[in-house]
């Protein structure tokens, strides 16, 4: 495995940051990690890193436990935190070149980084005269250098423009075609376009760990429908494939069906036949957005 974590706990004082968390993570995956903020994403990846240690459990990156031999993980780690750490009075080439010296890397290295990560145009630019799309490119490059098999990426997309953030979800792809990734971000489109698989957490606690194909090929889907008139929700049993039906209130349903045929027509058809009229007709597939709303709700 490239990345296994079991029965991880972190304590700050009384408070439970992570509550014995497990999972593992095969080579070659891109895996997605959700959850809202303060769910513990950011002490997880710090933990994987080696910057803070567990309360509990064991960490292992490329099946070497990092309380066993933290130097040997982080050889092997490449890490882009949420706040990218860049000395901004230097230059892209300086700033690579003294990262560089630090693992002891060929200078040959360097420019095949600055190329891989589409650096070429900017790398005789000082870092404080780049845009926030280019900075993110010098950190991963930094986090790149040494070659690394894991890569552990920390809202790589925050703050970005929809063309910067293009341009990083295409890099992300490129380097996952031969590594190790697992990034956090808020963005579920994010996930949805280059993620192999998604973990969800939620007060320190997983409470998804699904591949994106499974999410992609389940059938369920929500129809949100208003009548002019109230009616029992056990009148509505008689639609096909219905899984579930409330009233959310007045006039207002949510209708859940096992079936990727939109059903909008049979509720429709429902109306006219029961001497209804539809005011409002509305489908929702059961899509990741979905899915982290209902195990990270406030409500639930």
């Amino acid at each position: 495995m490239s990345i296994s974590v079991e029965n991880i706990s972190k304590f700050y004082g009384d408070q439970k940051a992570l509550d014995t968390v497990n999972f593992s993570i095969k080579r070659g995956e891109i895996v997605g990690f959700l959850g809202p903020n303060g769910a513990g994403k950011s002490t997880l990846m710090k933990i994987l890193t080696g910057y803070l240690s567990a309360s509990e459990g064991i960490a292992s990156v490329n099946n070497i436990a990092i309380s066993d031999d933290l130097k040997a993980v982080q050889r092997s780690v490449g890490y882009l935190p949420e706040h990218n750490p860049l000395y901004t009075e230097m230059y892209v080439r300086e700033y690579l070149s003294f990262n560089a010296s630090i693992f002891k890397i060929k200078k040959s290295r360097i420019e095949e980084v600055i190329e891989m990560t589409g650096l070429l145009p900017e790398a005789n630019k000082k870092i404080e005269q780049l845009s926030k799309g280019y900075r993110q490119r010098v950190g991963l490059a930094a986090a790149l250098l040494h070659d690394p098999e894991v890569l552990i990426l920390d809202e790589p997309t925050t703050g970005l423009d929809p063309n910067q953030l293009t341009e990083i979800r295409n890099l992300i792809l490129k380097v996952g075609k031969e590594k190790t990734v697992f990034l956090s971000t808020h963005i579920m489109q994010e996930v949805e376009a280059i993620c192999d698989r998604v973990i969800i957490i939620d007060k320190g606690v997983i409470v998804a760990d699904k591949k994106m194909k499974e999410l992609q090929e389940q059938k369920e889907q929500i129809i949100q429908v208003e009548f002019d008139y109230r009616i029992e929700e056990v009148a509505l049993n008689v639609l096909p494939h219905l899984v579930s039906a409330k009233n959310l209130g007045g006039f207002h349903y949510e209708l859940k069906f096992d079936t990727n045929k939109d059903m909008r027509p049979a509720v429709f058809d429902f109306a006219h036949d029961n001497g209804l009229k539809t005011l409002q007709l509305n489908r929702k597939s059961k899509n990741l957005e979905t899915l982290f709303s209902e195990l990270t709700s406030t409500q639930k």
